[in-house]
């Protein structure tokens, strides 16, 4: 136990009274020597928020003295919530908030606690950490001073910029401020116009202003980029002595069409007593991308690669992405190489890892290999003709592994994705649902079979590692659902706790049924989001007792440290000090990944509802058929064929009044009792479009004006 926790588990005692540092060195035995790095400890996990510094210099854990640390979400109409990392949301009034802006970690006395469903209340007393130091937003221009209107609603606050710090912005412009003076009680943050993005109308503003807010880095500093630069492009001579040479062997890449960055390879044969060996060979990033160099240092601060629809955010300077690193075709390339013996019942009864060569035979994309597969495509069968035993034989394994991760209870999400297109100008032309195909499905299941191979075999060597973990689902979630589900007729079978199985049970029963999506959304919604953990505690969604990231390490940053791990593992230089090294280093990478992982979730949403916003614009007054997607007190959301979704408001509903049935998440109206609920079929019209919030309107078409609607077209036919 390092001396962080002994502090913690300390100050958890019923007995503790919150102490000074002068109490707190006699009782951890402080030497005389030893008091400035003590001090510099209890510093750093003040300002990490793990313990508190009261007003009379006293310390403490902030649950013992009714306070709560977390996230602060903004709203744009100026209240909030404290987000913490366990425990419930606390909700603070505009009057709590106390200068605090969306994003900052704070600290938060509790007011009211959570009664009748109430949300618990809270006022925001300190602010540990600021997340906006600067912000993008749109600048408007008056006499004396200038303005900058945040792109983030949730930032409800104007910045304040002074006349000689506009930078020459002109109102219009989107431009990025850095602030200067935080917000004070009822004073707006004030700041300075550092760059001019250009104006909202010209190309690729809009995605530019996105990359921006979310802070995520354009370019690479020079610095690191020099260091790709210097890297040699021909592998040395000794790397080829000592690894295993696979490059006789039968293997392939398999990827979307336009995918650059190829870091899996897979290779499969069939041995004389019927099972299968699977190799699954990965890009060795961690060969070029060596611990602590400026390359290392840039990938950590990303943490994943970024895809932007037209562009991508790569974690690597394209030198290693799309270049040395890249398992381009015939092309000699570096690998870390897991081969899996599996039976026919999907078991993997025996398995390797070992630093390998390889010089893969074809760079498949998953269109084609779906296409041979299914016999559709006789010019690619013929072309590739020496592959399709090998394709034939990928598609067997994936079945019996896909039935076996069935069995075993894992929770099988079909959600469509979506397909945007755009146009040279970077405006939408086509939506449509991205289809997956049998190719897709075996380098899931493949790849799901590689991560668990992994996972086990390193968590039994009792060495630092990065794994990835998914909890439980909330029980009060998940009661919620139970109740939701039941009043569509289904019922989930659970005892003490939940298991996967009885929820992957619900996903089949309604699989291909109207209320699908829906219940599928409610289901993800219960769920906790998947992360990185050095402690292996199990993937309840795929039913996994040990699960890792090792297949993409050219866009995952835990992918790339257990690379390095396991290199280590298997040339036997994990020694104490090593081991030693790793551990806070495992810790900080799981944690700043998981972090980097979720930005680039919002930024890869916030994209795509920005184009999806854009294309429904030109098409207001249209009228398409949708399903009801979510039921709230002020409307309901309705998705269409092509993925896009839009509100119908309460206040467009006016054929009558409806009330929200929270329990069967319908909208019931008064007189009528007509009901709208989850998974009804409904048609709109597209009403309306907010282009700045990336937010689409629908109306409902009534029953009157589609037959008036089929009474004009038959005069019009005849």
């Amino acid at each position: 136990m390092n001396i962080t926790e002994s502090i913690l588990n300390f100050m958890r005692e019923k007995a503790y009274k919150p102490m000074n540092i002068k109490e707190l060195e006699k009782v951890f035995g402080i030497k005389k020597h030893e008091k400035k790095d003590f001090k510099k400890i209890l510093n750093s996990m003040e300002k990490d928020g793990y313990i508190i510094k009261t007003r009379t210099n006293r310390y403490g854990v902030p649950d013992r003295m009714g306070l709560v640390i977390g996230k602060f979400q903004g709203h744009q109409k100026g209240f909030g919530f404290v987000v913490p990392e366990e425990g419930v949301d606390v909700f603070i009034p505009i009057s709590g908030i106390n200068g605090a802006m969306n994003g900052d970690k704070v600290i938060v006395k509790i007011i009211k606690e959570e009664n009748k469903g109430r949300k618990c209340e809270g006022e925001i007393i300190r602010i540990l950490n600021r997340a906006n130091k600067t912000i993008v937003g749109t600048f408007e221009d008056s006499r004396n001073f200038g303005f900058v209107v945040p792109e983030e609603k949730k930032i409800y606050q104007d910045i304040f910029i002074p006349k000689n710090c506009k930078k020459g912005a002109k109102t219009g412009d989107v431009v990025i401020a850095k602030i200067t003076q935080w917000p004070d009680g009822r004073r707006n943050p004030e700041g300075k116009v550092t760059n001019v993005l250009g104006k909202k109308s010209e190309k690729g503003i809009d995605i530019l202003t996105i990359i921006k807010k979310n802070g995520l880095p354009e370019e690479f500093p020079e610095k690191v980029q020099n260091y790709a630069e210097s890297i040699p492009d021909e592998i040395p001579k000794e790397e080829y002595k000592r690894r295993k040479d696979l490059r006789n062997l039968t293997i392939v890449t398999i990827d979307g069409e336009d995918a650059k960055d190829l870091d899996d390879a897979v290779s499969i044969e069939k041995l004389d007593n019927g099972n299968f060996y699977l190799g699954v060979h990965i890009a060795d990033v961690s060969n070029y991308v060596k611990d602590k160099s400026p390359l290392d240092k840039e990938a950590l601060k990303r943490g994943t690669s970024v895809y932007l629809i037209d562009r991508v955010i790569p974690m690597l300077p394209k030198k290693l992405s799309n270049g040395i690193c890249s398992l381009n075709p015939k092309t000699d390339r570096l690998t870390l190489s897991c081969f899996m013996e599996i039976d026919n019942s999907g078991k993997v009864v025996n398995h390797e890892i070992f630093e390998s060569i390889i010089s893969s035979n074809e760079r498949m994309t998953y269109t084609d290999v779906t296409n041979i597969i299914e016999g559709k495509d006789q010019e690619a069968i013929a072309r590739y003709n020496y592959l399709v035993p090998t394709f034939n034989l990928m598609k067997e394994l994936s079945e019996i592994l896909y039935k076996k991760r069935m069995l075993r209870g894992a929770v099988d999400f079909d959600f469509q994705e979506c397909s945007i297109t755009l146009d040279d100008l970077g405006r939408p032309v086509e939506i449509k649902p991205y289809n997956r195909g049998i190719a897709n499905h075996i380098i899931e299941e493949f790849m799901l079979v590689c991560n668990e191979t992994i996972a086990e075999h390193m968590f039994w060597t009792n060495m630092p590692f990065v794994y990835r973990i998914h909890e439980e689902p909330n029980e009060e979630k998940l009661m919620y659902f139970n109740e939701f589900v039941h009043n569509l007729g289904y019922t989930i079978k659970w005892g003490q706790e939940v298991h996967p199985k009885a929820l992957q049970e619900i996903i089949e029963k309604v699989k291909g049924k109207k209320e699908e999506t829906v219940v599928s959304t409610l289901l993800l919604r219960s769920m906790k989001q998947a992360r990185y953990s050095p402690k292996c505690t199990g993937h309840f969604g795929l039913a996994a007792r040990y699960y890792c990231h090792f297949t993409s390490p050219i866009r995952r940053y835990p992918d790339l440290i257990i690379h390095r791990i396991i290199k280590k593992f298997i040339n036997g230089k994990l020694d104490e000090n090593e081991i030693k090294r790793l551990n806070p280093k495992v810790e900080y990478a799981s944690k700043q990944s998981s972090e980097m992982e979720r930005v680039a979730q919002d930024a890869e949403r916030e994209v795509d509802d920005l184009k999806k916003a854009e294309y429904m614009s030109n098409r207001i007054g249209e009228e398409y058929l949708g399903i009801v997607s979510s039921v709230t007190n002020f409307g309901m959301f309705v998705e269409l064929e092509n993925t896009i979704e839009g509100l119908v408001h309460l206040s467009t509903m006016t054929d009558d009044y409806y009330v929200y049935d929270d329990r069967h998440l319908s909208l019931v109206g008064e007189k009528t009792r007509k009901i709208y609920k989850l998974g009804d079929e409904v048609k709109i019209r597209v009403l309306k479009v907010d282009l700045s919030a990336h937010e689409i309107y629908f109306e409902l078409v009534s029953n009157d004006e589609e037959k008036l609607s089929d009474k004009i077209d038959n005069k019009i036919n005849e």
